[in-house]
């Protein structure tokens, strides 16, 4: 069980829902992108009366296979004209989506509570200082640097386990700590940073962290994103994200089954029902046994 700000995720609480607005017009899924107040207000707003619990914003995509970087006061600049916006318009945790510790700083120096490095705290060597100065929730996704040949599941819990170290040095408690398998950012080439390479099935390694999501997240709460992605698309084969609805709809429940107790997507509304269909399923499966 941990704390996303005031938000208590994991153990036997509800699967909780993330919302995905994304500020950086370089994102895979162009539908996510809010750019303008009205957009990011109007979009908080839905999300909030849709079910979500908790905002998290993104001011640099991280497509492996995009050309998205973007320069630190670029992303920096973004975020700085995006959180007072949120703030205004919702009580709601927000998670600010960045790997960068000069971003992260104005940030939580902003108010906001919860990190969200993609890297897991391996890309900026100033980032576990900030950490340790504010103290906020973070979430930590699996990453390397090195290139992964095998047993993915094992290689994602170790690195994970690795993130998670970094975080109690930065004297992060145990209890603010959030794990995210990186669904997606195993790749066999990409573009930009961050993707961790591998030799092997990209597809076939994203089913099987999923199906094996308990076992990797060892006690921690997981935070599960596969909303559009890439894994999908590829096994419907449709190649635009705005396609894959359907295709991530199963793929969320599927998650919630496996462990997951946060679900990072664009699809609030649609992430509701999944998430009172398996309440339910689940329930009555329990009964059953």
């Amino acid at each position: 069980m941990a704390k996303l700000g005031k938000l208590t995720v994991g153990n036997k609480n509800e699967t909780k829902i993330m919302g995905i607005i994304n500020i950086s017009p370089e994102s895979f899924y162009k539908n996510s992108i809010k750019i303008t107040k009205s957009e990011i207000s109007k979009t908080v707003k839905k999300m909030e009366s849709e079910g979500a619990s908790i905002i998290d914003v993104g001011a640099m995509s991280t497509a492996p296979y995009l050309k998205t970087v973007i320069s630190e006061k670029q992303e920096l600049n973004r975020i700085s004209k995006s959180i007072s916006i949120i703030q205004n318009v919702t009580n709601l945790p927000i998670s600010i989506d960045t790997c960068r510790a000069t971003v992260a700083e104005y940030a939580l120096d902003s108010g906001i509570e919860i990190i969200n490095d993609v890297s897991g705290l391996k890309f900026d060597k100033n980032m576990p200082k900030i950490l340790e100065k504010f103290q906020p929730s973070v979430i930590v996704c699996a990453y390397s640097k090195k290139m992964i040949y095998n047993s993915h599941v094992t290689e994602t819990k170790k690195l994970l386990q690795e993130s998670i170290k970094i975080a109690k040095t930065a004297k992060i408690p145990k209890d603010k700590i959030v794990v995210d398998p990186a669904i997606g950012f195993f790749r066999n080439s990409g573009r930009e940073f961050p993707f961790t390479k591998i030799r092997s099935d990209w597809v076939v390694r994203d089913i099987s962290v999923l199906q094996n999501l308990r076992f990797i997240k060892n006690k921690f709460p997981a935070l599960v994103s596969v909303s559009n992605k890439s894994f999908i698309g590829e096994i419907l084969q449709k190649d635009n994200p705005a396609d894959r609805l359907y295709g991530t709809m199963a793929a969320e429940l599927i998650s919630i089954m496996y462990g997951a107790d946060i679900l990072r997507t664009h699809n609030v509304g649609a992430a509701k029902d999944i998430l009172k269909i398996a309440k339910r399923m689940l329930k009555n499966t329990k009964k059953g046994l």
